[in-house]
């Protein structure tokens, strides 16, 4: 079970690696003047790898945290509702993620309409997020 945890651990640190990178990239397209083609294409295409990359350590960071939850049943039976609002916060980071994708797609067909403010703001929900599961899965406060 340790091995399972400590990839599992390594997985999620990799996988909000991109999803605290990510939106700072796309701070740089925001503020992207039209005529500077290249600087933007350089952004988007580190920001297209980015994503992919981000996206493949993700499968990875879910598989050994559902293993570590059914297959060794940590967080199951009473007394863990800590698990239940980690799950939760696990679905709200999954949309995180997808929000990114989406938002990427809308820089690539230069649909964007967002400040490049409203990005530095949209950049500290993983931080939020990622201190609130670490707090329940240290301190399982209920």
């Amino acid at each position: 079970m340790l091995w399972v945890k400590s990839f599992h651990i390594v997985f999620i640190a990799s996988w909000f690696a991109g999803l605290f990178y990510l939106p700072r990239i796309f701070v740089n397209l925001a503020m992207v003047p039209p005529e500077s083609v290249a600087e933007r294409e350089r952004l988007m295409l580190m920001a297209e790898k980015l994503f992919r990359f981000t996206t493949m350590l993700a499968v990875p960071a879910l598989a050994l945290g559902l293993w570590l939850w059914l297959g060794y049943g940590i967080g199951l039976g009473s007394g863990n509702g800590w698990m239940h609002a980690k799950l939760l916060l696990v679905l709200l980071i999954l949309g995180y993620h997808h929000a990114c994708g989406r938002l990427l797609k809308t820089f690539r067909t230069n649909a964007n309409r967002r400040h490049h403010v409203w990005f530095r703001w949209f950049n500290e929900a993983p931080v939020i997020l990622l201190v609130l599961v670490v707090v329940l899965v240290v301190v399982k406060p209920f």
